[in-house]
């Protein structure tokens, strides 16, 4: 994923010709780092709300009730977690409704299987593949996707997945832990350069090159770090200032996340898929948890409901001008204050939704 990473672009590409199905076919095997500048939101979520041991579904209600389900449509729930979202939207399917669901994570596939519904599919598969495991399955379009970005409650809590610094467990940060390479097997390998560029994209990290020197220096020296806990205490070493209530590790933690899980890669990759498999009047409802998945969402959004990209004072008929393939149904969605409440990890939620119009 770091591989090319000081030629990588400042932010994201959503084209559909860049982001193809191939090259969803090859985002595990051959990553692709993408440079950006990112919120610490949600990993200073994570580890605020480790001691809470209930998951509990972002948004439900306001995201199921987006996707305006019709009662014999095709939905799509790209990210099944515990399965919150899903038995929502099966609760007001029809008979002839039909739901699939993919979760990379194999814990999320075990608990699956408790869904006991002639309609239900659940796929083991990270949401990039969406369109080849749909074609699999004899789905070439859908009513509705839903996207629940970020990691789950039950990931963060168990202490041997490695994504909080709040346990001292092995150094994993997988998703899914059948495939990939480790937080630590990434360490084990990097350079201070590589390292440190991770750091900074992703963890918009000022202490980046000190953190990287010092993993390095750790490594150097016979002590590779393997776990959590030795991540943090040697990030707290190389930081000299950080937010007041804030652990330093909070950033380095975040970015090796991303990293690890390709996360803006897969989102950049499924948008446009998201569009072709969408009918006509389908819905696409988006919830992230920090600012930069959000601005992705918002600008592919963006970018298919304004598709003017011909020069200013170019003579065209209106009529000739390329029409939206996309547009926005409302403002962004927060949660509410009792939502917050009850589950401060919702806090930084934001759900975006778009309906497609019948142009191709």
């Amino acid at each position: 994923m770091i591989k090319g990473v000081n030629s990588a672009p400042t932010k994201a590409s959503l084209s559909s010709k860049k982001a193809s199905l191939k090259n969803a076919d090859k985002l595990e095997k051959y990553p692709q780092e993408v440079s950006v500048s990112n919120s610490n939101q949600d990993q200073s979520m994570v580890d605020e709300a480790s001691s809470v041991n209930a998951h509990i579904t972002v948004l439900l209600n306001e995201a199921v009730h987006a996707l305006d389900i019709k009662p014999n449509g095709i939905y799509v729930d790209g990210t099944f977690g515990r399965g919150g979202h899903s038995r929502k939207i099966l609760a007001q399917l029809g008979d002839a409704g039909r739901l699939i669901a993919f979760d990379r994570d194999l814990a999320a596939i075990e608990s699956g299987k408790a869904v006991n519904d002639p309609r239900f599919t659940l796929v083991h598969s990270h949401f990039a593949a969406m369109q080849a495991r749909l074609a699999e399955l004899g789905v070439q379009h859908v009513d509705g996707i839903l996207l629940d970005l970020g990691i789950s409650s039950p990931q963060i809590d168990e202490a041997g997945r490695g994504f909080s610094f709040r346990y001292d467990a092995p150094l994993d940060m997988r998703m899914d832990q059948s495939s990939g390479e480790t937080a630590a097997d990434f360490l084990g390998r990097t350079t201070e350069q590589q390292l440190a560029e991770v750091i900074k994209n992703y963890g918009e990290e000022r202490f980046a090159k000190s953190i990287a020197r010092a993993i390095i220096a750790e490594r150097n020296d016979g002590r590779a770090i393997t776990t959590t806990g030795q991540l943090a205490q040697v990030v707290a070493g190389a930081v000299t200032r950080f937010e007041p209530g804030q652990n330093p590790a909070t950033r380095t933690f975040q970015a090796l996340r991303i990293f690890v899980n390709q996360e803006l890669e897969e989102l950049s990759v499924t948008m446009p898929q998201c569009l072709e498999l969408l009918a006509p009047h389908g819905r696409l409802a988006v919830i992230s948890f920090h600012s930069l998945e959000d601005r992705m969402v918002k600008q592919f959004i963006r970018g298919q409901e304004d598709r003017d990209d011909l020069p200013a004072n170019f003579p065209v008929r209106a009529a000739d001008l390329p029409q939206p393939r996309l547009k926005s149904v409302g403002k962004a969605v927060k949660p509410s204050d009792e939502e917050v409440r009850l589950n401060p990890r919702s806090r930084s939620a934001v759900l975006r939704v778009a309906e497609r119009t019948s142009v191709l």
